[in-house]
């Protein structure tokens, strides 16, 4: 019997701006004690941690970390997030 390989991304979290000031996006930090907190609490083997920098994963028309096509303009601002990606094998 093989198992399968599953993954979880950990995403910073970012609060709404308003008019005069952009949003802020939570600290790296946070993100490393939910993935240690994620880890202590399910029976999983640890198959690879990595960190991965996407471009523009809030934005309304994106899907997030697991979207296959993210996109930047050439022209237009992006903003970049980094976030933890664990691959792991359920015990």
């Amino acid at each position: 019997m093989t198992m399968k390989i599953e993954v979880i991304d950990f995403v910073p979290e970012k609060a709404k701006g308003s008019l005069f000031k952009s949003g802020k996006t939570e600290q790296f930090e946070a993100i490393l004690t939910q993935v240690n907190d994620w880890i202590a609490s399910n029976d999983v083997e640890i198959v690879n941690l990595e960190t991965v920098v996407l471009p523009n994963i809030h934005e309304a028309e994106e899907e997030g970390s697991f979207d296959t096509e993210l996109f930047t303009g050439g022209e237009t601002h992006s903003q970049w997030y980094q976030l933890i990606r664990v691959w792991y094998r359920q015990k």
